[in-house]
């Protein structure tokens, strides 16, 4: 589904993202973890073309799209749910969503699609006429994901989407993750709630200043105690039996 090969970003003297390779398989979870500064978001925003990649390339679906603009991208089945939500406050709940369809055509569909949003997120059909700035922040990140989904992805890439979150609130989120998953969505999830992120992800990936310094299974990333004590939240005891995580 997605193949990133060698990415470079810079943002004039900072190297934020520094030959970077990884891939998603189709209907798959993968996670990317690390401390704030890793370059996770620069990594997000460069797959999608939001920022210029300076060398590297980036494969969608088996199409070439390095250059691409973002909305081209957008048209062939990837999606970004910002970090911070980025809901239009100004605008209502069906406004929000209505952007996530902006370029799609089939507005009888939109709207199915849209009551069929309300169904799983009853909040928002309940407020779909007020703006958004009514909603809390749990509310406005299944606003963000809706609003994601309008615009009908293969691949939705998600930027720490459980910051600012109560934990039951988070939990909440991650299973609706996981049933999105299961309907057939393949994820790329930036997160830096280890525990929840190594939960749903099939494989994971561990960036260090713009690197990537290690990748592997859940069980082996937790197996490994210099990458638990580094990035993995300390002293997890390992699952029985799991292998040595790669290290690039």
């Amino acid at each position: 589904m997605l193949e990133v090969e060698d990415l470079n970003v810079r943002y004039g003297r900072v190297h934020a993202v520094r030959g970077a390779s990884l891939s998603v398989a189709d209907g798959e979870v993968v996670a990317v973890l690390g401390a704030n500064g890793a370059g996770k978001s620069s990594l997000l925003k460069a797959i999608l073309g939001l920022v210029p990649g300076e060398s590297g390339r980036v494969r969608l679906a088996n199409t070439e799209v390095t250059g691409w603009p973002p909305a081209h991208r957008l048209a062939h089945g990837l999606a970004l749910v910002p970090e911070g939500r980025r809901i239009l406050v100004g605008l209502t709940v069906e406004e929000n969503l209505l952007m996530g369809a902006y370029g799609r055509r089939d507005a009888a569909a939109v709207r199915t699609e849209i009551a069929d949003i309300y169904e799983r997120f009853p909040n928002l059909g309940a407020r779909r006429s007020l703006p958004a700035s009514v909603l809390s922040g749990g509310e406005q990140q299944m606003l963000a994901i809706g609003r994601g989904l309008l615009a009908r992805p293969r691949l939705m890439m998600l930027d720490e989407p459980s910051l600012g979150l109560s934990p039951l609130l988070v939990q909440e989120l991650f299973l609706l993750l996981r049933k999105l998953n299961r309907d057939g969505l393949a994820l790329l999830l930036v997160e830096q709630n280890t525990t929840m992120a190594l939960a749903v992800a099939a494989r994971a990936y561990v960036m260090e200043l713009g690197r990537v310094v290690a990748h592997g299974t859940p069980h082996e990333l937790l197996a490994d105690d210099r990458l638990k004590a580094a990035y993995l939240g300390g002293n997890r005891r390992a699952p029985r039996g799991a292998a040595a995580a790669r290290h690039p």
